[in-house]
C-alpha cells in the first residue's frame, strides 16, 4: 500500500513515498527535495554466506544523466561502470553512518542502492541519499538501530542556513554535511574558509537540531507501513573457551600492547594467536572462534589500558602527539616535495605545477565542470608491511584524498593572481594511524616548496575517544590500534586562523556537544603545536618557482585584436606557438597565458603577440609600408592589420604636385602619428618626422 509523508526543511517541501515503485526491493523509498529526486532501496539476503563473522554492506550511489536532461559524455553514451568522484565520496557518506547501527551479529548481505531520478541543479542529491537508505531501513524487515538523517549547513552573512541551495553554498564560509540520530551526532563531513571551532560546534548541533522533523517523519512512515522486524540465529559466544583463552593469553596480551613499535607489537600478538590457535584448535567446534575471541581480548585489553591504567599503547600522554619531522626539497627534479613523518606514519607529497590544459575535466549532473586543484593519495601494501596486488584508488584512497583535497583548496590563491593547475600526490611509505592527516602536512609543505603562494600553511590530525561507562576519554593523534580498539576517528584540518576540514566516524551511538567541544578543543592544540614544527622547516612559500616548472605570464589584450592573435584557422597562434615553443591559451575576455619551461620563449612570445595587438599612439614615430596611392594622399600599414593615411599635404615640408613624386607603393617610410578620431581613422605625417629617427630597441 502506497505512503506518502512531506515536511518542510529550510521552506522546501521534504517527500517520502513507498510503495510505490521497486516494491520487490526488501526496502523502497522514494525521496523529493525540491525537484531532486532519489529513489534508493535496500536488499538484505535470507542466508549467511559461511564462513562469514562481519557485515558484508554495500552501498552504492548512482548518478543518471537523464536526471539532469543530458546524455553521457562517455564513448558509450551510457553511464560508465566505473563511479566518478562525486559517486563514490557520497557512497563513502551514506555508509559511514549507517554501518555503525547494525546489530553486531548480523552478518547478512545488504546491499543499498541510491538512484539520483532527477536533479534540479540547486539541491544536492547527497542528502537525500542519506535520508532514504535509512527510511528504506526503516520500513524493511531489517534490523536497524536508526532512524538516521542527514542534513548540510552553511554560513551566509553570518547566518546558519539548512540545506542552503547550490547557489547559496557560493557565499557560504563553510559546508559542512551532519548525520545524527535523535540523540547524538554520528557522523561530520565537510570543510571551512578558517573557521573557529566554537562556530563549528554551534553550526553542528544547529543541524542536529535541525533534522529533528525528518527522524520523526521516518518514525511515522515506519509506523505506517509497520514492518515486522526479521530474527536471525546471530552469534553464540563460548563463554567457557573465552575463559579459558583469557586466562591464558590476557598476561602476554597486556604485555605486548606495551610495544611501542608496530610491528614489533604485531609480530608478537601474531605468535600469541598462533599458541592459542595450536592449545584450544584441536577441538574443531572452536577453531572458528578463536580469531574472534583474540581479537576481542585485544580491544578490551587496549581500551582497559586507556580506561583503568591511564596509560597509552606507546606510552604517550592523552593530548601529546608523536615524534614529527618535516623536510622540503628532497627530490630535485619535482616542482615541490616534502616529506612528513609523525611517528610510524610517513607522506611523501609532490606537487606539480601545470597549465589550464591540464585541468581535470568532469562530466556530471550539472554539466561539464574543470578543476584545477587534484589531491592523489597512494595507498601502497607496502606502507603497512603487506604484499597484495597493486590496483587503481578504491573508496578508502578516494575519500582520504577528498579530505586532504578540500582542507588545502581553502588555503589556495586564486587564477587570477596564480593561474597554475596544481596536482599533489601523496605517496604513504609508512602507516600506524591517520596519513591522511599526514597527507595535509605534507601537501602544505610541498606547496611551499613549490613557491605556490598559500595563504598559511595547514596541518590535521586525527583524534580518537573511548567511552567506557561514565568515563570519557579524548586521544589526540591515535596509532592504528587505537583506532581499531576506539569509539571514533575524528579528522580536523586547519590553519592557525581555524578549520578547514574536518571528518567524524564513531562506532557508538553517537557524540554529544560537549564531547564534539572537547575533541575540537584538544585538536586545535595539536594542529598549533603541528605548524610550529611545520614552520621552523619552511615558514613562507618559495619566491621563485623550480627551473623545471613552466613559467605561466598573463597578459591582457583588446577581446577585439582576438580574431587577429588567431589568424584565420588559427593559423597566426599556431606560427607563435610553432616559433617560440610556449603554450599559448586565448580567452574570450582578452586574457592571454602564456606557459613556457624557459622566461626566454615567454618573452618571444609576448613580443609576437603584442606586435599583433599593440594600438598606434598619437605622437609616436613608426616605420610603415606604402599601401596604396591615391590622388589625394599615401594609405600606410603601420601596424600589421593597420592602416592610416598620410595626406598630400602631409608628404613633404614644400609642396607636392602628385603623391607619386615622394612615394611607391611598397615603399617603406617614417611616419608620425597626428590623430586618431572616434571612427578610428588614423592621419599620418611624413613631413612631421622628416630628420628623425627611430628609438633603438631596447
Amino acid at each position: 500500500m502506497p505512503h506518502q509523508l512531506t515536511t518542510e526543511v529550510n521552506g522546501r517541501t521534504l517527500r517520502l513515498e513507498t510503495g510505490r515503485v521497486a516494491k520487490q526491493a526488501t526496502g523502497a523509498v522514494w525521496v523529493q527535495y525540491g525537484e531532486t529526486i532519489v529513489l534508493v532501496t535496500v536488499v538484505s539476503t535470507q542466508d549467511v554466506r559461511e564462513g562469514i563473522d562481519f557485515l558484508p554492506l554495500t552501498v552504492d550511489y548512482k548518478e543518471m544523466a537523464y536526471a539532469a536532461g543530458r546524455i553521457p559524455g562517455s564513448f558509450f553514451r551510457r553511464e560508465i561502470g566505473r563511479p566518478g568522484e562525486k559517486e563514490t565520496l557520497t557512497s563513502r557518506l551514506i555508509d559511514r553512518p549507517l554501518r555503525p547501527l547494525f546489530p553486531k551479529d548480523y552478518f547478512y548481505e545488504t546491499q543499498v542502492i541510491a538512484t539520483v531520478l532527477s536533479v534540479d541543479q540547486e539541491n544536492d542529491p547527497d542528502i537525500l541519499a542519506i535520508i532514504g537508505a535509512s527510511a528504506a531501513l526503516e520500513i524493511s524487515d531489517i534490523p536497524f538501530q536508526g532512524p538516521i538523517a542527514g542534513i548540510r549547513v552553511g554560513r551566509i552573512d553570518g547566518e546558519l542556513v539548512l540545506n542552503p541551495t547550490s547557489s547559496q553554498l557560493k557565499d557560504s564560509d563553510f559546508n559542512i554535511i551532519v548525520a545524527g540520530t535523535q540523540e547524538a551526532v554520528v557522523m561530520v563531513e565537510g570543510w571551512a574558509q578558517m573557521t573557529s571551532e566554537e562556530d563549528l560546534v554551534q553550526a553542528i548541533f544547529y543541524g542536529h537540531q535541525g533534522m529533528q522533523g525528518i527522524l520523526e517523519m521516518q518514525k511515522k512512515l515506519s509506523q505506517l507501513v509497520g514492518p515486522k522486524k526479521r530474527t536471525w540465529p546471530g552469534t553464540t559466544v563460548n563463554e567457557e573457551l573465552t575463559a579459558r583463552m583469557n586466562a591464558a593469553a590476557a598476561p602476554a596480551v597486556a604485555e605486548a600492547l606495551t610495544i611501542p613499535g608496530k610491528m614489533e607489537r604485531h609480530d608478537r600478538m601474531r605468535e600469541i594467536l598462533l599458541d592459542l590457535q595450536q592449545q584450544f584448535g584441536e577441538d574443531p567446534a572452536n577453531r572458528p572462534q578463536i580469531r574472534k575471541l583474540f581479537e576481542n581480548l585485544e580491544r578490551d585489553t587496549v581500551r582497559r589500558m586507556i580506561v583503568k591504567e591511564k596509560k597509552r599503547i606507546d606510552g604517550r600522554k592523552f593530548n601529546e602527539v608523536r615524534p614529527i619531522s618535516c623536510e622540503v626539497g628532497i627530490l630535485p627534479r619535482t616542482h615541490g616535495s616534502a616529506l612528513f613523518t609523525r611517528g610510524e606514519t610517513q607522506v611523501l607529497a609532490v606537487a606539480t605545477l601545470g597549465t589550464s590544459s591540464d585541468e581535470q575535466r568532469i562530466d556530471s549532473l550539472i554539466g561539464e565542470t574543470f578543476k584545477s586543484f587534484m589531491l592523489h593519495y597512494n595507498f601502497p601494501p607496502f606502507s603497512v608491511g603487506e604484499a597484495r596486488m597493486l590496483r587503481g584508488p578504491g573508496r578508502r584512497e578516494i575519500g582520504h584524498g577528498a579530505l586532504a583535497e578540500r582542507s588545502l583548496l581553502q588555503v589556495l590563491p586564486g587564477s587570477d593572481t596564480f593561474p597554475y593547475t596544481i596536482r599533489i600526490v601523496s605517496e604513504v611509505l609508512e602507516s600506524n594511524g591517520s596519513s591522511s592527516m599526514a597527507t595535509v602536512c605534507g601537501g602544505s609543505l610541498s606547496l611551499m616548496d613549490a613557491g605556490v603562494p598559500i595563504k598559511a600553511q595547514v596541518a590535521g590530525i586525527a583524534m580518537g575517544l573511548i567511552m567506557e561507562e561514565e568515563e570519557v576519554i579524548i586521544l589526540t593523534d591515535i596509532l592504528g590500534d587505537e583506532d581499531h580498539s576506539g569509539d571514533m576517528d575524528f579528522k580536523v584540518t586547519g590553519t592557525v586562523e581555524g578549520v578547514t576540514g574536518l571528518q567524524m566516524d564513531i562506532k557508538v551511538q553517537g557524540v554529544n556537544q560537549d564531547i564534539m567541544g572537547r575533541a575540537l578543543q584538544q585538536a586545535r592544540e595539536a594542529r598549533l603545536s603541528i605548524l610550529n614544527l611545520m614552520e621552523k622547516t619552511i615558514a613562507q612559500p618559495r619566491t621563485s618557482l623550480s627551473d623545471y616548472a613552466p613559467k605561466i605570464t598573463t597578459i591582457e589584450i583588446n577581446p577585439e585584436k582576438i580574431r587577429e592573435v588567431i589568424g584565420p584557422g588559427g593559423k597566426v597562434i599556431r606560427a607563435i606557438v610553432s616559433e617560440t615553443g610556449a603554450k599559448i591559451e586565448v580567452e574570450d575576455s582578452g586574457r592571454i597565458i602564456i606557459a613556457s619551461p624557459d622566461g626566454k620563449s615567454s618573452e618571444r612570445a609576448i613580443a609576437m603577440i603584442m606586435e599583433i595587438v599593440q594600438e598606434v599612439e598619437i605622437g609616436r614615430l613608426y616605420l610603415g609600408k606604402v599601401k596604396k596611392i591615391m590622388d589625394f594622399g599615401a594609405f600606410v600599414e603601420v601596424l600589421p592589420g593597420t592602416e592610416g593615411l598620410i595626406h598630400i599635404s602631409q608628404l613633404d615640408n614644400h609642396r607636392v604636385n602628385k603623391v607619386t613624386d615622394v612615394l611607391q607603393e611598397g615603399d617603406e617610410v617614417l611616419v608620425k602619428v597626428l590623430e586618431v578620431d572616434k571612427q578610428g581613422k588614423i592621419r599620418l605625417s611624413r613631413k612631421a618626422a622628416l630628420g628623425q629617427s627611430l628609438p633603438e630597441k631596447s
